[in-house]
């Protein structure tokens, strides 16, 4: 069942997002000071349950135990258009199909608002998420970024609703 979250996820969503972070990025940045030392589950833990904005637009699978979660932009609801920002599984719960079923609620969501276009940025090396993205309509549309403080890119992925 897909929820929004609440502030008792909090040490849940900092695990899914730290533990599903170095699961994808490691072999990528590989750097392990960001990995083990930056990014630290009891910093995220208490960011999510101190300050309610973490929790805006924060959505998570949960069916008895939170397994994956989402956050989406609606910022730019105005231009019609919503931004995928985050879409993370446990790597425990992975290839279950939680992540497609975040993406199919994201867009629902996105096409019950009346959306007409919906965004992401997407590591380029990162062929598991660009494959998921792919399989639902995302494109890149060209447009390319280097993620902060590394000599990786991210992507930009496009899709008309």
């Amino acid at each position: 069942m897909i929820r929004a979250a609440v502030s008792s996820d909090a040490s849940r969503l900092a695990e899914i997002q730290i533990f599903a972070k170095r699961t994808a990025f490691r072999p990528i940045f590989q750097n392990d000071f960001v990995s083990f030392q930056e990014m630290q589950v009891l910093d995220l833990a208490l960011s999510f349950r101190d300050d309610p904005s973490m929790l805006q637009d924060v959505f998570v699978w949960d069916d008895g135990i939170v397994k994956a979660m989402t956050r989406w932009d609606k910022s730019r609801a105005a231009d019609l258009h919503w931004e995928l920002k985050e879409l993370y599984v446990d790597p425990f719960f992975q290839g279950q199909g939680l992540g497609s079923s975040l993406m199919k609620a994201f867009l629902s969501g996105a096409e019950a608002a009346g959306m007409k276009t919906a965004s992401l940025w997407v590591l380029e090396k990162n062929e598991a998420a660009r494959a998921l993205y792919s399989r639902y309509g995302f494109a890149p549309d060209g447009e390319k970024k280097l993620q902060e403080g590394t000599s990786e890119y991210l992507l930009e992925y496009w899709k008309k609703l």
